[in-house]
């Protein structure tokens, strides 16, 4: 009797255990059918750069399907605040392709700061992308302001001409994040109330402008890059070795002059090399199994 009460006991525990292992086993599982299906996601086998634009307006300008699908909207602040201007449709634009050109040919300026709410109802990670090009001033220090994102200051003292010269097109490019109802960019953090204000200040040199921009899903390795400009690339380059020349005079300490150090580049310099990087996966796969088989070696010797 008493040999019996204790062999249905271990055959309860026993049934206790497996079921506890199997819901165990049932959440590693699926905790790594989760990370495969992000990490499908990354490798391409997600939604489309299109399908990851929330938002997107052709500043000053009409509707636009770019060549990579994306939807840009007809402003919605015409006759509403600020001047629409179509002044460089006369230009053909640098570095853009020409089915997109419009994206930097017309803009939106104002003789006063700016902007535009963009809704965000989504937690993620999140780009903002914004288009220009300066097709009226022939010289430096004629154009320039700052870009704020929702009391943020995400681009101090753009002056695109500085940047990359007379019509030629420059994508500055800001990454941030959402989460628990915070917004995070460049090391900064503020509340989020569902609304992505991204404004144009006005300086002390002539008015802010935008030709164009949107919002995305993604990272900086998501945003397509605009098409190479040799004139700035050389110029980088004789930078680097004035650099380097430099270093070497002084005992290897570099010397970096001022416009190289603010200078911005529209769009990432390289991907990043960790982005397939799978190692991460195996954890879980691992833990899994090393559950799972002394589960089954108890369930044999029953």
């Amino acid at each position: 009797m008493v040999g019996d009460i204790g062999e249905r006991g271990r055959t309860k525990l026993c049934e206790a255990m497996q079921r506890v292992t199997a819901r165990r086993v049932a959440g590693l599982v699926a905790a790594v059918l989760s990370l495969l299906a992000e990490q499908c996601w990354a490798d391409g086998g997600g939604p489309s750069l299109a399908e990851r634009v929330i938002w997107a307006v052709n500043a000053g300008g009409e509707a636009h399907v770019d060549v990579h699908g994306i939807h840009f909207k007809k402003d919605p602040l015409e006759g509403k605040i600020g001047k629409a201007s179509d002044y460089g449709v006369r230009l053909p634009i640098l570095r853009s392709s020409p089915e997109d050109q419009i994206l930097y040919q017309t803009e939106r300026y104002n003789e006063d700061t700016f902007g535009y709410d963009i809704p965000i109802r989504e937690e993620g990670d999140y780009i903002l992308v914004m288009k220009y090009a300066e097709v009226y001033f022939a010289q430096s220090q004629q154009k320039v302001f700052d870009v704020r994102l929702n009391g943020h200051v995400v681009v101090k003292d753009l002056d695109i001409f500085e940047r990359v010269g007379h019509s030629t097109a420059h994508d500055e490019i800001v990454p941030f994040s959402i989460r628990r109802g915070k917004l995070s960019v460049q090391g900064e953090v503020s509340t989020f109330n569902g609304k992505l204000t991204v404004e144009f200040v006005k300086g002390y040199y002539d008015n802010p402008k935008v030709c164009a921009l949107y919002v995305m899903k993604g990272t900086l390795e998501d945003v397509p890059k605009l098409q190479p400009h040799p004139g700035l690339e050389k110029h980088e380059e004789e930078e680097e070795e004035e650099e380097d020349s430099e270093g070497g005079e002084e005992g290897g300490k570099k010397k970096v002059s001022p416009g190289t150090k603010s200078r911005v580049q529209s769009g990432p310099r390289t991907p990043n090399p960790y982005a397939a990087d799978n190692s991460s996966l195996m954890f879980p796969i691992l833990v899994a199994f090393g559950v799972f088989i002394p589960t089954l070696f108890c369930l044999c010797r029953l």
